[in-house]
């Protein structure tokens, strides 16, 4: 059964997700996805990037936020995420780098966080200022599907994409329940096991996306473990995305005391992001 991709309207037009893969498919194209870890290694930085990944054509960009105890995320990431813990990152700095980053850019934005800062810092609170502060959508790395349904009411009330993950593992009624209620876009684990920059895919993958494009029509992004070019482009004819993390990050560690960081992080994402075209 075929599930239509219904665009989402508030009251400022269609929701920046929705128009990003409106205008990717119409021009034949796929989504290029980033992923950052928010004041790693400051706030300023995390600025610069964001607003020089739009400017280089990097089509949404996923603010992680940091957690003391980050399950899904390899050392990579839980590096990333130490750092911004030092320099005392939480949600409320988090939502005013948004505020702060539209007042220049309209790229699209989503948070990655694991359930307890959003827990902590109250459903209701989160969602009514997350909307304000024009953020677009909500991974949450560690809450499970089926205990989902209070968040998503919530963030669905203010316009706010509730992204769900799916994995290799994930049964086929499982995966259809998710399909029905995925706002955004879907995020496709690529492989079993915690994130990171891998050498290889699984050889499987273009099998598993080609079933569930079968069972959805909404975009389809795939992230974790994809570091390379040749990567990309083996991947994209089966989805409508590829999102990046770690090997950004591995990039942003490498070079995190040198003046042009920013500059080197723009041009190792520019050569990912021609794989996609």
């Amino acid at each position: 059964m075929l599930i239509s991709y219904r665009t989402r309207r508030s009251s400022n037009g269609v929701n920046r997700l929705d128009k990003k893969f409106i205008d990717l498919k119409n021009k034949n194209k796929k989504a290029f996805i980033t992923y950052i870890c928010t004041g790693d290694p400051d706030l300023d930085f995390t600025k610069k990037a964001v607003l020089g990944f739009d400017k280089i054509g990097v089509d949404i960009v996923e603010l992680g936020i940091p957690f003391s105890d980050p399950i899904a995320d390899g050392p990579t990431i839980q590096r990333a995420s130490g750092r911004a813990l030092r320099n005392k990152i939480t949600i409320s700095k988090a939502l005013a780098l948004v505020r702060e980053i539209r007042k220049r850019s309209e790229i699209p934005l989503v948070f990655m966080s694991y359930f307890n800062p959003i827990f902590r810092y109250g459903l209701k609170r989160f969602a009514k200022e997350a909307a304000s502060s024009g953020l677009d959508g909500v991974i949450v790395a560690d809450l499970p599907f089926e205990e989902s349904k209070a968040l998503y009411e919530i963030l669905k009330s203010y316009d706010i994409a509730n992204i769900f993950l799916i994995a290799p593992t994930t049964k086929k009624e499982r995966l259809s329940k998710i399909l029905k209620r995925a706002e955004g876009f879907i995020y496709y684990i690529s492989l079993t096991g915690i994130t990171g920059a891998r050498k290889k895919l699984s050889v499987e993958l273009g099998k598993k996306l080609k079933f569930i494009k079968s069972l959805t029509g909404k975009p389809i992004c795939v992230g974790f473990g994809i570091s390379q070019a040749l990567q990309i482009k083996k991947i994209k004819a089966f989805c409508d995305g590829v999102i990046v993390g770690s090997a950004i990050i591995d990039v942003i560690e490498k070079n995190i005391d040198k003046k042009d960081l920013t500059k080197k992080i723009l041009y190792f994402t520019k050569t990912l992001i021609r794989a996609t075209k």
